[in-house]
């Protein structure tokens, strides 16, 4: 689609910008969570306190590094197939910064793909206004947390870190951009419930694509045929889009789509480590119907 590669044309110029700016002015705190200055800035989260939603909007929530780039690649193929309807030529981020970005928003024709990584407390409250629906992506936290750690290392958004254990240590007290894995899980498992929210995992877009297509789209109100769902599902898989990368997110495709693998974090994490995330998940999700649903025991042991 045409949008997609003017959509990389803009991602290609933001890597330019990105080229003198020094380390120590690579990110900024609002409201105590840790951002990317060249991606996010105070002006922006401010406009989002004005920012009308729509009934038939469509919101993506997810923590950075949980799949967040694959599940709006299928849910922009859905729309395109109910709707004829393109992407979007910009980043659809509501937090990230861009050229008259929310005059863009309100022109774009529904139904609307928004997407976040803020955690449910840091969505302001007026986006809630209206009863659209939420699809919220989760990862298992190991993997989520090495993935993330090379998205920071090969990110010149952000500033490099020395090694894995350094990153291991800051991923677990929450000082990292948007903030606590764990926190966001505990604030979406508050609404798991809600009748307009819908969990779905990496784990289970890799285990059966058709099947968590079908189940998006069934959720988001699209009405697809087994064909089509084939069709997006072939287009979809993870292997297919990191070959499309560059030319769908220019140069940062490589940055965003690295592996792609379940239980990666094997290669990296110590015994030491093991046990500290074990019993953080423990202590914070044991119990609760997200943390069930990202079967532990399954991924992380």
């Amino acid at each position: 689609m045409a949008n997609r590669e003017k959509f990389a044309e803009h991602v290609n110029k933001m890597i330019d910008d990105l080229k003198d700016l020094q380390q120590d002015k690579l990110l900024f705190r609002y409201n105590g969570v840790l951002y990317p200055s060249l991606m996010c800035n105070q002006e922006t989260f401010e406009a989002l306190n004005s920012f009308e939603t729509r009934e038939d909007d469509i919101m993506l929530a997810a923590y950075p590094k949980c799949g967040t780039n694959w599940t709006l690649h299928l849910l922009e193929d859905m729309v395109h197939a109910v709707h004829k309807k393109d992407p979007t030529g910009f980043i659809p981020v509501l937090e990230f910064t861009g050229e008259n970005k929310f005059e863009k928003f309100k022109e774009e024709a529904s139904p609307r793909i928004l997407v976040t990584h803020l955690s449910y407390d840091g969505i302001p409250k007026n986006l809630f206004n209206k009863k659209y629906k939420i699809l919220v992506v989760f990862r298992n936290p190991k993997d989520t947390a090495l993935s993330y750690y090379h998205f920071y290392k090969n990110n010149p958004v952000f500033p490099t870190y020395s090694s894995w254990d350094t990153f291991f240590e800051d991923f677990m007290t929450g000082n990292v951009c948007w903030g606590s894995y764990f926190d966001h899980v505990l604030e979406w498992n508050k609404h798991i419930d809600d009748e307009n929210i819908m969990i779905v995992t990496f784990e289970e877009m890799k285990e059966d694509l058709e099947a968590a297509i079908k189940k998006m789209s069934l959720f988001s109100g699209f009405s697809l045929s087994e064909e089509q769902i084939q069709s997006i599902a072939d287009k979809g898989t993870f292997k297919s889009m990191k070959e499309k990368s560059e030319k769908t997110h220019g140069a940062f495709g490589k940055v965003l789509f690295r592996k792609g693998e379940v239980g990666d974090w094997k290669n990296i994490f110590t015994e030491a480590q093991n046990q500290e995330m074990d019993a953080k998940f423990e202590q914070c999700l044991a119990g609760t119907k997200l943390g069930e649903m990202l079967q532990y025991n399954v991924y992380c042991k």
